[in-house]
């Protein structure tokens, strides 16, 4: 369907990518609901275990906890919308819904990035400043920090979507599952050079210099690893592997949303198209609780510690009636 009008008049888009699946459409309702519930009971615990506990108030759980509600933003700009689309016959998406949702989407990949960017630098403090590390990571400092990474995302990504709206375009119709900026730019009949460099530009911010932090903060890590003794290299292999699951899964999964986005993918099978580009929103939201939870005790103790003590209560109230 071809529309010769500007996005801001366009009400709304196809989505070409889903195909008509009979009565399976509610096996995939029921997955997919159940992926989105687990995803939220398990983010949302472990926000409530880190913000109730007085113990777990240190920069590492702070940015954890920024970490999961990111997974929770993150999820929810994609898993209400791909229930709706499953059980519906015509799969369309209003114009705004549909900007919201790039907005989301792209908002929560760069702070994700963010995230795990300043974490790296904050496993470098403890591994190579343990006795500066209190004092160099103060409430305040990570507080502003987690600020300074939510605003500057939502900054960049309202300046994409403004940038997107003003686009005259041709058609209407998005081989995706859901809504994709660069696929949007694709259908614009009018110039499109200062998406591309904003686009360009967008890149650099989004990938080099988050990337910079990582790379200094694991070469110096590193460098004290080979030169410190056996237990320095075991405190560095527990407190980063954890971090270094987490950035590589996440890393992988951009990778993927890119290579659908801006390449021919006809050559790959049709379930792998789907799953590689729902990858970075549903895999790292999942694994993410799973990798922190089993590797940080102290995040396994507080747990424990919380549920026994549900356990007692629920035992002693029968026995008090």
């Amino acid at each position: 369907m071809m529309l010769n009008s500007t996005s801001s008049t366009l009400s709304y888009f196809i989505l070409e990518a889903y195909v008509h699946v009979g009565t399976l459409r509610y096996f995939y309702f029921i997955i997919t609901a159940m992926l989105y519930v687990v995803i939220v009971i398990v983010n949302t615990s472990l926000v409530v275990v880190i913000c109730s506990n007085r113990s777990l108030h240190e920069p590492m759980y702070l940015f954890l906890c920024s970490l999961f509600v990111n997974e929770l933003y993150g999820s929810t700009g994609l898993f209400p919308f791909l229930l709706v689309q499953i059980l519906s016959d015509i799969h369309t998406v209003a114009a705004p819904l549909c900007f919201l949702q790039i907005f989301c989407l792209y908002s929560y990949a760069n702070i994700e990035l963010c995230n795990l960017a300043v974490m790296s630098y904050d496993r470098y403090l403890a591994i190579c400043c343990p006795l500066q590390y209190n004092t160099r990571w103060t409430f305040n400092k990570v507080f502003i920090f987690i600020v300074v990474i939510w605003l500057y995302s939502f900054v960049r990504c309202i300046i994409n979507i403004s940038l997107n709206i003003r686009l005259t375009l041709c058609g209407n119709v998005i081989n995706s599952l859901y809504c994709r900026n660069y696929l949007i730019i694709k259908l614009a009949c009018s110039d499109t050079h200062v998406n591309n460099i904003h686009g360009l530009f967008g890149v650099v911010l989004s990938i080099l210099v988050p990337l910079l932090p990582i790379l200094f903060s694991y070469m110096r890590i590193l460098r004290v690893c080979f030169s410190g003794s056996k237990q320095t290299r075991q405190k560095a292999v527990s407190t980063c592997t954890p971090h270094l699951a987490s950035l590589l899964n996440f890393s992988f999964g951009c990778l993927f949303e890119i290579l659908q986005s801006r390449f021919d993918m006809s050559g790959v099978p049709r379930a792998m198209q789907i799953i590689l580009s729902l990858y970075f929103v549903i895999l790292q939201p999942l694994l993410n609780p799973i990798i922190y939870g089993m590797q940080m005790s102290k995040i396994r103790n507080t747990c424990k510690r919380l549920f026994c003590c549900k356990m007692m209560i629920s035992h002693r109230e029968p026995m008090l009636t």
